[in-house]
């Protein structure tokens, strides 16, 4: 780890302690943490930063556990399954979080494109960007009059429905890395869709990412298709 790097990892490390703090006292924070009381309020108030085993302890082990509780806490089931994440998707200072947690815990290689399908995967997606400070593109379900190429993934779902989305030929260079987010993971059909765009472009896969995985044929479908790490930051039956 050269010095931005672990500079970078400090910071974030203070950003979630910050974070946690807002709606704990030091000696809860302490409690969730195992950290010292008087060292969190020296973190959080920007006294002094966690060395780098620590912040890394911090981004990666309690950061990804305690983000991933809050997230559990903010979504929703109705009585026919379907999942109500708008509390996630649209709190973009939450998903700035995640990004950094993500990469810590998965080992994510910095990727050149962040991809994700529009529309819920879009604030992740920037987040997740604006951390690796590389470019994010979206595919959509339909294509837009000004542009004149587009890469095309098309599958037929068990429904019997077709499920179609493209891409501006533009957006993934040939030999660029790409890493496939998106807010939700189930059947693992539109991540299916979003790596078989990254590869027609003749990328490499950095890794498949989703904030919420339900049940594992998703994750699973896709650890068939790359060899990268795929994960979710919380999963549910």
């Amino acid at each position: 780890m050269n010095r931005a790097e672990k500079a970078a990892l400090q910071l974030q490390a203070v950003a979630v302690l910050r974070t946690l703090k807002e709606t704990r006292t030091y000696d809860e924070l302490a409690e969730v943490t195992g950290l010292p009381a008087g060292d969190l309020n020296r973190y959080v108030n920007g006294h002094v930063l966690p060395g780098a085993e620590r912040a890394q302890e911090v981004v990666g082990g309690i950061g990804r556990e305690t983000l991933a509780a809050e997230l559990e806490a903010r979504i929703g089931f109705d009585e026919e399954g379907y999942v109500d994440n708008s509390g996630v998707v649209f709190d973009q200072p939450f998903l700035d979080l995640v990004a950094p947690v993500a990469a810590e815990s998965f080992a994510f290689d910095t990727p050149d494109v962040v991809l994700t399908a529009a529309t819920d995967g879009i604030t992740l997606g920037a987040a997740m960007a604006s951390h690796f400070d590389a470019r994010v593109a979206y595919a959509k379900k339909s294509k837009e009059t000004a542009v004149e190429e587009f890469i095309e993934s098309r599958q037929r779902l068990a429904s019997g429905i077709e499920l179609t989305y493209y891409l501006p030929a533009g957006a993934i260079d040939a030999g660029e890395s790409v890493l496939v987010v998106d807010d939700l993971i189930r059947s693992g059909e539109t991540q299916e869709l979003l790596l078989d765009i990254a590869l027609q472009a003749d990328a490499n896969v950095a890794g498949v990412f989703a904030l919420i995985a339900v049940g594992t044929e998703g994750t699973d479908r896709a650890a068939e298709i790359t060899d990268a790490p795929v994960g979710a930051l919380t999963e549910f039956e």
